[in-house]
């Protein structure tokens, strides 16, 4: 049998054709091996969980509406505290001298971002850091306490939200005279050491004049000076209670409005909580609103975006809450032009 050339260079290449073919069949059966470690490497590398320090001069019972809004604002985004998000919790407990330290703590923890309450909470963090964002709860004027350099262009690493307090401070006292006809001397309780409540008590003085109120300083430093206070109201013979919230005086409301009432003294605040507890009347924001806000600026700064390109918000809505219950305790009637204004009444 004769075999052609051109079978015998088929045959002769067929042997490496073969080797050929089982070389790329074993090559293309170590690909799972060289490349499935690498690849199971990458999808089991743990997620980061964002870190989110939350910084109060008060204590934690003092904060939990504020932290409870917090949280429920952070759900609503997808966050779930103890699943994807951990929050550090510092309070001074009233020892304000303490939140600087609290600050630098949180700073060592490398948190993602800081929460802050109020004006000496924010102050403090600012302090600390000039890396790691801080959102601010409720400020009564950041630009003038040098916070940030304008509410639009907040510059540096601080954005988030102010609470107006000082403004509200003439409308406030309006209300309170508006509700007893016959005040001409108000007592208020303030604290020097809160940059927030010295511009409110100042607003409050100015507010007074234009109205023929005469102030009575009450004010406070520590939880000592409480009792001091209340006996200078009362030798004071003031005729009501202008109440400037901060963490010390959130902290002893229980306190104050005891004292209020038992005396027959009607107070106002600028925060909704003391008339929860027995207070008379308040104007301001909802803080709760405020700290639901303060969760769209963290999720938005865990998301990449810088806190100096975040402009700051200011409340655009103003509760007024009365206590009809404790109108009735002090022997007071409101008058039905107070009444029809307020967003809430409890009976």
């Amino acid at each position: 049998m004769t075999v052609s050339s051109e079978q015998k260079a088929v045959s002769s290449k067929a042997p490496g054709e073969k080797r050929m073919s089982r070389g790329v069949v074993v090559f293309l059966c170590l690909l799972p091996t060289v490349f499935l470690p690498a690849v199971l490497t990458e999808a089991q590398q743990p997620t980061k969980v964002p870190r989110i320090g939350y910084l109060s001069g008060g204590s934690r019972s003092s904060n939990e509406d504020r932290i409870e809004a917090l949280r429920q604002g952070l759900r609503e985004l997808g966050y779930v505290e103890g699943k994807n998000v951990v929050i550090e919790y510092r309070y001074a407990e009233r020892k304000l001298d303490r939140l600087r330290e609290l600050a630098f703590e949180l700073v060592r923890r490398q948190v993602d971002v800081i929460v802050t309450v109020g004006t000496t909470g924010a102050l403090a963090a600012k302090r600390a850091t000039t890396i790691i964002p801080i959102v601010m709860g409720n400020t009564g004027d950041p630009v003038g306490r040098g916070l940030v350099a304008s509410l639009a262009r907040p510059g540096g690493n601080i954005t988030g939200l102010s609470g107006l307090a000082p403004d509200l401070a003439g409308k406030q006292l309006e209300l309170l005279k508006e509700a007893v006809p016959r005040l001409v001397r108000v007592g208020v309780f303030w604290s020097p050491t809160d940059p927030g409540s010295t511009a409110t008590f100042t607003e409050t003085k100015l507010a007074a004049q234009r109205l023929g109120v005469q102030v009575q300083s009450l004010e406070v430093r520590t939880t000592q000076d409480f009792n001091d206070a209340f006996k200078a109201a009362t030798e004071g013979r003031v005729q009501g209670l202008r109440v400037v919230s901060t963490s010390l005086i959130n902290d002893q409301r229980t306190r104050v409005v005891e004292f209020a009432n038992k005396r027959r003294l009607p107070s106002i605040s600028n925060n909704s909580e003391w008339v929860d507890d027995g207070g008379l009347m308040s104007y301001g924001p909802n803080i709760a609103d405020l700290y639901r806000r303060a969760a769209v600026y963290v999720d938005k700064i865990l998301k990449g975006a810088k806190p100096a390109d975040l402009p700051v918000e200011q409340p655009t809505k103003f509760e007024l809450v009365i206590n009809l219950k404790t109108a009735k305790q002090i022997g007071l009637t409101i008058p039905q032009s107070v009444l029809y204004r307020a967003d809430r009444v409890i009976k």
